[in-house]
Parts: C-alpha cells; structure tokens; sequence
C-alpha cells in the first residue's frame, strides 16, 4: 500500500500520477459512466435518500478528483449532465477506505523499481548503513560491478536472480509479490512465498519472506528480509532475520565500480524456549549451506573482484596524491601571518622610533654609564610584554625552521626488502581539536608499526589539514598486527606536544579491501569531543608470495627448537572461520588446556604468528577470545599446586589498556590495570610453554636478543611434536547410550553419588579413581551448577595410568522431577588422549509415587579434536570401557546404599 492515512491519492505517487494526465482522465470517465450502475450497491436500502447537492455550494468531489489526476485545463471537460445521484455514489465509494487503498495500490504498480527507490531515497536522505547482524556473516565479498547495478539484480522485479536460485534448490511455489510503498513512502517492501525442498531430515518447509528496505541513497542499500516458517517445530516461536548490506568497494584499475556484498543473519526469538540452541544450529547449518549456492550463481552473473586487481590498483590509486606545493614564502606569510608576529613587529617598531626620538637620560638612582633602568612601574611593564613578545617571536621562529625541515619528507621514498610491504597514503583530516590561542592547530601525524615510525608533515593553523602524502615501511619478515595512528599539534622542537588524537588499525579485524579508502575515528578526549577523523588509504601486500607460510616456519623451528609441520588449507580455514580472521593468518600449533577463571574451562589454545586464541564449546556455551602476542607483558610459569591439580599454571600479563576484547576470559584485573590469564593442564607443558616463549619473544624482542636466544637454545635436544593429526575444530559430540537402568533407590540418594560426600569417594575409589579430588558445587546460571574434578587411573582400570580433568554441570529437569548432569573429561597420559574429549550425559529421574526408585540414562558422545587413522578403534574400546566402568560404578551405588534400608 502506498498509504493508508490520504483519502484519494497517496502523497508519495501523486507527482507520478499528474505527469500521466492522459491516463487519469481515461479512469475519472470510466468511474463517473460506471456510477449510476454502482448506487444501488453503495447506498444502503435502510438509509434516507441523500439530499441533493447544491451545485452553487462549490465543486464536486468528482470534480476535484478530476482536476488532482488531469489538471487545471480540463475542467471544461467535465459532462454536464452528470447525475447528482451518480456523483454522490462516487463520492461515497471514493472516501471508503478499500476504495481508497484499492487506488493506492494501482498507482504503486503503475510506479517501476527505479521510481520507488527515487521516492523512497528522496524520504531518507542520510543515516548510516546497519551494523552486521551478531548471528553471522553468510557472505562477505566484492563484484565488479556498481552497487545500484548488484540491487536491481537481485532485488528487482524484473530480474530472474530468485527464480534461478530457487530452480537450483529445488524450491517450489516462488511467487514474489510487488514491492509497495507504505506509510506516506516511509516504507518500501514486498512479501515473497514459496517452499523449500524436502531434506533427509525435514520435510518440505512453506517460508513466507518480508523484504523491506532499511536503506536506499543511490551508492548504498540494505534490506532486510524476515523469514517466517510456522510449519517447522517450533515455528512460531521464532523468526529468521537476514541482513543484504550493498556498499561502494574497492576502486579498481580499469576504473570500473565495484560493490562490497555483505550478508548476515541472526534468530529473532518471539518466545523463550528450551530448543533455543537446537533451532540456532539448525538454522545456521541451513542458511550456510543455502548461500553457499546463493555465492555460486551470483559469481556467475558479475564478476568477482580479485585482489590481485586491487593490489595492482595501488599504484594507479597513489599516482593521483600529490602533496601540497607551497612555497616558502607563502609558508611563512600564513605562519607568521598571526596577531602575536604582527603586534611583535609593531612594537618593536615603536621602541626604535622611540630611542631615535627620545634624548639620552641623565645618570641617577643606581645607574652608571651603560646601565638605563627603568624609571617607573609603567616602564617596567612595558619591558616585560617586549621580552615575552620577543621570546614567542623566537619560538614560533624555530618552530618554522623545524616545520620547513619535516615539510614531506617522506613522501616519494620507495620500500626496500622482500616480506610484508605496507603503504599507507594519508590524505586529509577532518573536525580537529583547536588548542591554539588563534582557535587552530598545527596538525603532524605519527605512523608507528613493528617498532618502525614515520612522521608527517606539520599543517599550520588548520582544522582541515589537507596531507595527500604517501609513506611505506620497509618490508617486513613478520606480518605486522597494528597500525598506530597519533596525530599531535606541533609546538616547536623545545615544548612538550598536545595529543590531538590517536587511532589503531588493527589488521587482524580489518578487512584488506576496507583500508583501501576509510576515514578512522580518532580516540581521546580532545578527538572525541570534536568527532575528529582521518582519511587514510592502506595497503599491505606479501611481496614474498606462498612461500612466506614456509619461510615463515622454518625460522620459528630455529627458534622454537622442534619441527613444525605446514597445516593443511582445511584447517588452517577452520581456524580462521573461529576467530574471524583473514586468509593470510595461518595456524601454527594448538593445545588442550584449561582457562582458569572462578571455575576451570576445558577448551583449545591456538597460536599463530600474531595471536594466541582460546576457544571452548562446553555444555554448549561458547567462549573465545585472542590478543596479539605484542599485548603481553610478561610470561609467568607457577609450579605445580593442589589448587592447580598438579599441573604447571602458565600466566600470561598483558600490557595496562590492552586485550579489552578479551577480558572475559582474564581471571583477575591487577592493581596496574593488567589483564592475567591463567591456562593449566596442558597435555605436553613442556612443548607447549617453549613454543609460546618463542612466539612471544619472536614478536617483542630485538634482533640482538633474538640472536642470543637462539645461541642459547641451540644445544637443547629437539622436542617432539605434540600434534600430528589435523585439527578439526571442537564439535559437538554425537551421543549413544551406553548405560540404562532403574536403580531401587530415592532420588535424593542417588544424588549423593554426585554430593561431594562419603558416598562419592567410596565409589570412585572403588572403581579405580586415585587421588580423587572435587571442588564444591557453584552456582553458574538460576538453577545451574558447576564443578570441577580430578583424579587418576590405578592400573586395573588402566595399564598406562593416567590422569581425568572433569567439569560436571548439573541443572533439573523441565518437569523438576530429576536431574540432569553433563560432564566433559579431558584424557592425559593416555594413548590419543588429547585428540578427543569424553561428553556424558546422566538423566537421572524420580519414579516416586509408584516406585521407590531412580531411573538412571547415560549417553556418551566423543568429541574429535584432531584426526587420526585409529579413530575406529579408539571410539570402540571408549564405549566398552566406559560402559563397563558406569555398570561397576552404579552396582557399587546399590550395595552401598541398599543395606541401609
């Protein structure tokens, strides 16, 4: 509907429909010939007949109506016979809201695509596009072609981009309905239907899809589409909302447009529910694989941008910046060009034509021959504002000198070296902070990466510094992780400098093709309260090519003193798709460990060549988090303990202010406002806390010291390798049951087997738990609990030993009529056993009144954190061990509570 609130004609189609005058006078006849014919429907039997209209009162309705869709020049035109009846029908019909909204709706179909989008662009000039939705991000990719070219393509109703989308899906029924204007042109949208196919685990779903648009200016848009599938389990309780964002992208060399495509997604629940998690799953497994497709036929229609392209494009993009040619003489006309300079002049004018004037006094006071003091208060005054005037004349003087000095001097200065190349082109400032007496700054910036530092040139008196210069590091071995921008107001080469702002680029969280051309927010208070920024272009290439990955290893094996092997593409891609990363970051070793907070978190430690990343999935809550081995501090190893369950504690201290993303993985805050992580129960602490003191001192060292730590190791023996298989990623573990039984005893006894009391160390010692040592219950959620246990295998239970790292959560049923507890076990000192984690999961259920007994379900599931060729035969001796090992424990269960009553 164009608009539901004007009675004839909506305001957002009423200039299209005037310039179709032909048109409207064709309807107006045919409503007013078809009026008579339509009285009798209109009126109802039980009204009074209307009153006839006096014509003398003033125009008809018709007459309005006739003159709104064909103008002024047409009212002679009208038929003079028309009957008064006819007309008071029409009119009756005309302000009905149906008939209202009926002619709303022909007028939006007679509008194009390109006509709707004018008028809604026309009502929402501005604004930002909407942030990514938290779900995801489905696509993320550019095409060579412009962004209105990418929306009409897809979105358009005479493109066939869905119907061919839906053929190779296998979707039927796709029927798109016309997108309309809603509330006065506020509103643009259309509602899509159709039904997926049928898959080996659902059947045939009918979707219903609202697409409206959030934003439309010409160069940006963004719709987002909600999906509604009542027919699903638990459809209504929740809505797919996806997100097109369409933006400029990178400039390319043949100096065509370019479109950035980002798709995200994320689940609107309408209702809390329990299969919260399931539905999440499901639905990102589902979108996933559908836009993979989605990816597919759209690289078929455009083209994609490669970034060799863009790589390519920088030297084409950087040949247009020039830096400002100012001659030293304007230079110093703006500079000294100021109220101090000229009133200094002044002054010191007036002095000399007073000693020309004026007659040598005569020696009194203290004076003697070559010593003039002054004679009165007034002269001392005057002589202290000529020395101060004199001394800021001076400073502003070698400021000048030192500007002239540092005026582009970088620019136009080639990298040398093969690795890492950055070039960073800086073209303009933009609403900095005034800290001049004059109301301006003297803006330089301060590039510093890697340790390396390249400084601007000083902008006097400006808040609209115009740069155009263009800097380039040279070529690093390691690939650097942060760009630190500062931009300070220059105050000469003796006073101390004024921050007017700083910024971080971090190219970790940075998408290559965004650098090309962003204008970066600045921090500080100053920059903040001014909404200061900068505009910057910046590349960063490998010059090395695919062998930086190689090269890259074979000098951390020197440093680290143990072979490492090259990951595949697969894994190295899964570790990129947990912690967001770009395709050049690649992995270099992982460990099982634990992340200490209030409670114990078993998960994964990742490490590459510029970050160090935990990620966990426990209980179906996941924690991750990295900072840059360039934020920490210091590298802290406490001996074993009780509290450490006697494994080493590896604490990691980060530089004050940074890792903030990661804080809530950090245990404690320090009184210096450092973050400190502590990870333990590493399977090999040895390899593992050598290869992290060498990629971290690798990153923060100097070439001397990492020169003589490498003389230093270099007799120790070579250490094996903890990890041969590929690393997998943490999934979810596929659940069998491997015990079932109903145990004659209450509920709450059965419990005490999971209490922390008598009970439970008898059992456990029993079935041949040692050292079996547990942490009390703690509340985790309303109504959830965690702990964690520790204990080792005597040799009947195992021949090789080894030790159990155990985090139980336990949480009541739905219907509070039992427990549910599961339990996640990390293997150490046992064949493969950090390859694979154990899940258990116990439902233990009250079958009071009708029994005094407990139903008890156990089901395991491995999870796979590596691979390896004897998975088979690890799964099997898993399941038989472990379900002889629950058999043992809930037998001994019974003796030891039975005879008790």
């Amino acid at each position: 509907m164009c608009s539901e609130e004007t009675p004839v004609v909506p305001q957002c189609v009423s200039n299209d429909l005037l310039s179709s005058s032909d048109k409207s006078i064709e309807l107006t006849r045919e409503v007013m010939s078809n009026g008579d014919r339509e009285a009798s429907s209109v009126r109802r039997t039980d009204d009074p007949e209307p009153a006839k209209e006096d014509k003398s009162n003033g125009p008809s309705v018709v007459t309005r109506l006739y003159k709104l869709f064909a103008g002024k020049d047409v009212e002679d035109e009208l038929p003079s016979s028309t009957d008064p009846d006819s007309l008071e029908d029409i009119r009756e019909a005309s302000t009905k809201p149906e008939a209202s909204e009926n002619l709303a709706d022909d007028a939006c179909l007679n509008m194009s695509f390109d006509e709707l989008l004018r008028t809604y662009e026309s009502q929402h000039q501005g604004g930002e596009m909407p942030a990514n939705l938290p779900g995801g991000v489905l696509i993320d990719q550019s095409y060579a072609v412009a962004p209105a070219e990418l929306n009409a393509l897809i979105f358009s109703p005479s493109s066939n981009f869905w119907q061919s989308l839906a053929e190779i899906q296998g979707t039927t029924g796709f029927q798109s309905e016309p997108w309309r204007l809603e509330n006065d042109g506020e509103s643009l949208k259309r509602v899509v239907t159709y039904t997926k196919a049928a898959t080996k685990l659902v059947k045939a779903v009918k979707a219903t899809e609202e697409q409206t648009y959030l934003k439309a200016d010409g160069k940006m848009y963004s719709v987002l589409a909600s999906v509604s599938t009542p027919d699903v389990p638990y459809g209504s309780y929740f809505r797919t909302e996806i997100l097109f964002c369409i933006m400029p992208g990178p400039e390319l060399l043949s100096e065509e447009q370019s479109s950035r495509f980002v798709i995200s997604w994320r689940t609107n629940f309408l209702q809390s529910t329990m299969m919260k998690g399931m539905i999440e799953n499901g639905t990102r497994q589902g979108l996933k694989d559908s836009y993979a497709q989605f990816a597919d036929l759209l690289s078929q229609k455009v083209k994609l941008v490669d970034s060799n392209d863009i790589s390519s494009n920088k030297e084409e993009v950087l040949a247009y910046l020039q830096p400002e040619q100012e001659s030293d003489l304007k230079l110093a006309v703006r500079f000294f060009g100021n109220f101090t300079v000229i009133s200094s002049f002044l002054v010191a004018m007036y002095v000399l034509i007073h000693i020309l004037l004026a007659n040598p006094n005569l020696i009194q006071g203290l004076e003697f021959s070559g010593l003039d003091l002054p004679d009165s208060i007034g002269e001392v005054v005057v002589c202290g504002v000529i020395i101060l005037q004199g001394q800021r004349v001076l400073n502003l003087v070698a400021r000048y000198l030192q500007a002239r000095k540092q005026r582009g001097s970088d620019h136009g200065i080639k990298a040398q070296g093969d690795g890492w190349l950055l070039t960073i082109a800086l073209i303009e400032g933009a609403n900095l902070a005034a800290v001049d007496s004059t109301g301006y700054s003297d803006p330089y910036v301060v590039f510093s990466c890697n340790g390396k530092s390249k400084t601007s040139s000083i902008k006097f008196q400006t808040l609209e510094p115009q740069w155009n210069e263009i800097f380039e590091f040279d070529a690093m071995d390691d690939p650097p992780s942060v760009l630190d921008v500062e931009v300070y107001d220059f105050d000469g080469p003796f006073d101390e400098v004024t921050s007017l702002g700083h910024a971080e680029v971090n190219f970790l969280r940075s998408d290559l093709s965004e650098l090309a051309d962003i204008w970066i927010p600045l921090q500080g208070k100053l920059a903040q309260a001014f909404q200061s920024k900068l505009h910057l272009r910046i590349f960063l290439n490998n010059t090395k090519g695919p062998n930086v990955v190689k090269e890259y290893l074979d000098k951390m094996e020197k440093e680290v003193g143990q072979k490492i092997n090259v990951r595949s593409p697969q894994t190295n891609s899964a570790f990129q798709k947990i912690f967001n990363l770009p395709p050049e970051e690649f992995l270099i070793n992982d460990f099982t460990c634990h992340l200490k907070r209030r409670l114990l978190t078993q998960g994964r430690l990742f490490l590459s060549p510029r970050i160090i990343g935990f990620y966990t999935n426990l209980f179906g809550h996941k924690t991750k988090f990295f900072f840059l081995w360039e934020d920490i501090d210091d590298i802290q190893v406490v001996p074993p303990s009780l509290a450490s369950m006697g494994s080493p504690c590896l604490i990691i201290i980060l530089r004050r202010g940074k890792g903030t993303d990661a804080k809530h993985g950090a245990k404690t805050l320090d009184e210096d406002g450092k973050l400190r992580f502590h990870f333990q129960s590493f399977v090999s602490f040895n390899v593992a806390n050598r290869t992290i003191m060498a990629l971290w001192k690798s990153r923060s060292l100097s070439p001397e010291q990492k020169v003589q730590l490498v003389e230093e190791d270099s007799e120790t023996d070579t250490l094996e390798r903890e990890d041969s298989g590929a690393f997998l990623g943490i999934e979810d573990a596929k659940f069998s049951e491997v015990f079932s039984s109903a145990i004659p005893v209450n509920i709450n006894s059965l419990m005490e087997v999971f209490g922390e009391g008598p009970l439970e160390q008898t059992v456990m010692e029993k079935v041949g738990c040692v050292d079996y040592s547990i942490q009390p219950w703690e509340s985790v959620k309303p109504d959830v609990y965690q702990r964690q246990i520790h204990y080792k295998f005597d040799k009947s239970l195992s021949s090789y030993g080894g030790e159990v790292t155990s985090t139980q959560q336990k949480s009541p049923l739905p219907d509070r009529n039992g427990w549910l507890i599961e339990e996640v076990m990390a293997l150490q000192g046992v064949p493969f056993g950090d390859y694979f984690n154990l899940h258990l999961r116990y439902q233990i259920e009250d079958l009071a009144p009708k029994l005094r007994a407990s139903n008890v379900q156990v089901s395991l599931g491995i999870a796979w954190l590596k691979s390896t060729k004897h998975q088979k035969r690890v799964t099997k001796n898993v399941m038989s061990n472990s379900k002889a090992r629950l058999e043992q424990m809930f037998g001994e269960v019974e003796k030891q509570l039975l005879p008790t009553k």
